[in-house]
């Protein structure tokens, strides 16, 4: 399954409705820079296209040839509470009896940067749904799927087509931070591993 493109992905984007993020965004939007960087450093998604990019990752693949099974990293469970409402309200359209949340993590991208085009290879991103959660943006932050430009919305969910060629420009004076997670169905629960 981790080799098959999943048919269900959308083509482009897909607006999957909006959530509270009142709570959670304070606690990001209170988060010091040291706690940023400190995270980014050990990141495990340290690719070229993201070299502008900080993350805080939660959950991660255990290696990039499968999405079946993840390694949680300590951090996971002091945002665990926080964090899966927001997942389970966003997913909640799919359907899926039986899921898993391979990846999961914040992303900031300052203010005058940019992500370029780029598909994701890797084996373990063809079959999960990725999805997107803005925690804060501006009016000059714009994600694109091809040359096709979106801005998505503060507390919105947002599919995107990680096997597009994709892609995010912050032309804003404000970090662009977003809740970025995956999402599978799966025909058995495969328990995290804790880091």
């Amino acid at each position: 399954m981790q080799g098959i493109i999943n048919p269900n992905k959308t083509k482009t984007i897909k607006e999957l409705g909006k959530v509270d993020i009142t709570e959670f965004k304070q606690m990001v939007m209170s988060l010091p820079d040291e706690y940023w960087e400190e995270h980014n450093r050990r990141k495990p998604n340290s690719f070229g296209a993201l070299s502008q990019t900080q993350h805080i990752v939660f959950k991660f693949v255990r290696n990039f040839q499968s999405h079946r099974e993840s390694v949680e990293y300590p951090v996971w469970k002091s945002w665990q509470d926080k964090i899966e409402p927001l997942l389970q309200t966003i997913t909640k359209s799919y359907g899926y009896q039986d899921s898993i949340y391979p990846r999961i993590m914040l992303a900031k991208l300052p203010g005058g940067c940019r992500i370029p085009l780029h598909i994701d290879r890797n084996p373990a991103a063809n079959y999960p749904h990725k999805i997107h959660i803005p925690i804060q943006t501006n009016p000059q932050a714009y994600f694109f799927v091809g040359k096709q430009a979106y801005h998505f919305a503060e507390g919105y969910g947002y599919e995107v087509n990680n096997k597009a060629k994709h892609g995010v420009i912050n032309n804003g004076n404000t970090p662009r931070i977003h809740l970025i997670f995956e999402y599978a169905d799966v025909p058995a629960k495969i328990a995290s591993v804790v880091r």
